[in-house]
């Protein structure tokens, strides 16, 4: 998934680098988006169909996952969904309005911190959580997912609903490469370290994270 991952994002340049995004584009990033989940799905399947549990396997990963009480998880399903959407509509926009009263920032910056940081509030605390709870496939996969949905689907619905324009910065400027750059970095991360992503490793994206937004910050842009 990763390396799909680095590829959806790298398929975005043909379709921006013009500076403008046209449903038959918007069309074909959707449709890419379909074939990816019907294959996702197809492998998912043909694995389950192929792994040799014992019963005993079975059991345990029943036992672990086991719901007592079904009405009082959906409850808190709900209750977390709506949770998570309020607070990053609330997070977004208090800080649009800081950003823009207060420090005088562009859009572009206000979209690539504020309004980022909000729209992955629900990515940052289902990863740190899953993290905790020593679940790292939903961690990873949350992660490598939301990437891959926002660059397929999200892009490409909002651009067959209206087409839209690109600027420059993220057509084909530094912050697009910028992303290609770090995903890049997240792959290799995990290569370097077996398969593993431990606490150095997060340090560092956290400081090149910092960086970046030190970066946008002192070009105000």
């Amino acid at each position: 998934e990763i390396p799909i991952m680095i590829a959806a994002a790298l398929l975005l340049w043909p379709f921006l680098h013009n500076g403008s995004l046209s449903r038959p584009e918007a069309a074909i990033l959707l449709t890419v988006f379909i074939v990816l989940i019907a294959l996702t799905v197809y492998a998912a399947k043909r694995e389950a169909k192929k792994a040799k549990l014992n019963e005993q396997k079975i059991d345990a990963e029943a036992e672990k996952y086991q719901i007592n009480d079904t009405k009082k998880c959906i409850i808190f399903v709900i209750t977390g969904l709506v949770g998570l959407a309020l607070g990053a509509r609330m997070t977004v926009t208090g800080a649009i309005y800081i950003g823009k009263e207060t420090f005088g920032l562009s859009e572009g910056v206000i979209a690539l911190t504020v309004i980022a940081l909000g729209t992955s509030l629900p990515e940052l605390v289902t990863c740190v959580v899953a993290a905790v709870k020593g679940e790292h496939d939903i961690s990873v996969g949350n992660l490598v997912g939301s990437n891959i949905f926002n660059t397929l689907l999200v892009t490409g619905a909002a651009g067959l609903v209206k087409p839209f324009n690109v600027t420059a910065r993220f057509a084909d400027g530094v912050d697009y490469w910028i992303m290609i750059g770090v995903s890049f970095v997240f792959a290799f991360v995990i290569i370097l370290g077996r398969q593993t992503i431990g606490r150095v490793a997060g340090i560092v994206q956290l400081g090149g994270y910092g960086a970046y937004i030190f970066y946008l910050f002192s070009c105000g842009r």
